[in-house]
């Protein structure tokens, strides 16, 4: 009897055991198929041997963070815990902030009317005869108002150029000014044709240069000898004299079109701003009378055009005014502030980040920004939870299509990746989101920093690791 009670008790534990074992070893009983679904438990071999042993990885630092965008569920990490300069990809922090502080269209202005004057103020909207997305909102409702005289306020805003910004990036399209009302993007554009000889069809043409606005053209000479001499780069079109609007044209035989930003002032803006509405614009003071002066805000374009330049080709000037146009939701109305913007987000719309974010911008051109790759793919699952799938990937770069991986990420016409770029000297990064072989979405941040050298073969490197993680999950 003893030994049948042995047996009828320790055959129930060794079955139990055995399923146990099974499932440990990623097997499901017999009646039961085993699921496809990696866990954080699950290891990755594959995936670990492409990280540790590539020639180009392993030379500076990496992380690299995975999980399923529909469950929100990580599944690999390398260094993910670790922080990183995250460049450009900072602008998704951006996004997220403006999806939950800013209505659907973007605000233009505010403003209120007294006897024959309208009193306006800018509220950082970056779009008013914007060269990539331009707005007419604004234009129309000033050009066209009854009143007499347009009296503008200018609000305290943040330096025009962020914390830890290159001082000699100044002259490239890619680093405008900041400002409350900005006007054609804080930026000349250049537009070149070359000079051409007499043939049997056609008369010899002179070389063309077309400035706009057309208020610099005086401002544009030939590059004077020196100028040539210190820019022997045969791809520079323009020079701006740093502190002031004066700009050098090198000389050229192609035809060419170039962006280079002014420098800003209060006298300059009402100048232009005058000189396009054809009306008197003059600065003046703010005082709306409690009860009696009606403050009102003009909405503009649809947030969504923003968005989607500023993801698709990076553009960092659009950033950084998102943020500014977000600070006139939070606190204080009598100025605009990126930093104020900052602590809110952190506080209030970000919280749930695994890993507190270093950040100090809005475009991500600062390296004081510090992000760790798990944050980035919480944000990255946050964002696919609140937003249409079809939307949020529609405001990405797509890999053929437009924006920074139009070269890239694309099988028999068809892209299989949607991210945000982040590239500084020696850095280089991307996040988004892979549709992969069977199906589903995974949200990825690859984090590369400190680099040496051009970044054409990180570049690749970082496309041949994501091709396997599309090919083999």
């Amino acid at each position: 009897m003893p030994n049948r009670l042995h047996s009828v008790f320790l055959w129930p534990l060794l079955l139990g055991a055995a399923l146990l074992s099974r499932c440990a070893q990623g097997q499901a009983p017999a009646e039961t198929p085993p699921a496809p679904i990696i866990t954080a438990a699950t290891p990755l071999p594959w995936l670990d041997s492409l990280l540790t042993t590539s020639p180009t990885l392993s030379r500076h630092a990496v992380g690299l963070s995975l999980a399923y965008a529909d469950s929100a569920r990580p599944f690999f990490g390398y260094h993910e815990r670790q922080y990183f300069v995250p460049a450009s990809t900072m602008k998704l922090l951006s996004f997220y902030t403006g999806l939950h502080l800013l209505p659907d269209s973007l605000p233009s202005l505010r403003y209120f009317s007294r006897n024959d004057t309208l009193f306006f103020q800018g509220t950082g909207d970056p779009t008013f005869l914007h060269g990539d997305v331009p707005s007419r909102w604004a234009y129309d409702f000033l050009a066209r108002r009854p009143e007499k005289l347009l009296v503008y306020n200018e609000l305290p805003t943040p330096p025009a150029y962020g914390p830890s910004w290159a001082w000699d990036d100044y002259n490239y399209y890619f680093q405008p000014e900041r400002g409350a009302f900005p006007i054609y993007g804080h930026t000349v554009r250049f537009y070149h044709t070359p000079a051409t000889a007499r043939t049997k069809a056609h008369p010899a043409t002179p070389e063309r240069l077309r400035v706009l606005p057309r208020a610099f053209a005086p401002l544009a000479s030939a590059a004077t000898p020196e100028v040539r001499a210190a820019n022997p780069d045969p791809d520079a079109h323009v020079r701006r004299v740093p502190l002031e609007n004066f700009f050098y044209v090198l000389p050229s035989s192609k035809k060419w079109v170039d962006e280079t930003p002014f420098r800003t002032s209060r006298a300059l803006m009402l100048r232009l701003l005058g000189d396009t509405l054809r009306r008197r614009v003059v600065a003046g003071a703010w005082h709306p009378r409690p009860g009696r002066d009606s403050i009102r805000t003009l909405r503009g374009l649809p947030a969504d055009s923003l968005y989607r330049r500023m993801l698709r080709v990076s553009d960092n000037f659009l950033a950084e005014q998102l943020l500014l146009m977000c600070s006139t939701r939070v606190g204080f109305r009598d100025s605009l502030s990126t930093s104020r913007v900052i602590r809110q987000a952190q506080k209030d719309v970000l919280n749930f980040l695994p890993d507190r974010p270093e950040w100090v911008d809005g475009s991500g051109l600062s390296r004081l920004n510090l992000l760790t790759p798990r944050a980035m793919t919480a944000l990255l699952c946050r964002l696919h939870q609140e937003v249409p799938e079809p939307r949020l990937l529609s405001l990405l770069a797509a890999g053929g299509g437009q924006g920074t991986l139009r070269k890239r990420y694309t099988e028999a016409g068809k892209p299989w990746a949607w991210a945000k770029t982040g590239t500084l000297t020696h850095d280089l990064n991307l996040c988004g989101y892979i549709r992969t072989k069977s199906g589903r979405l995974v949200a990825f941040t690859f984090f590369n920093n400190n680099h040496i050298g051009t970044s054409y073969a990180t570049r690749n490197e970082v496309e041949r690791v994501l091709r396997q993680v599309r090919d083999r999950l």
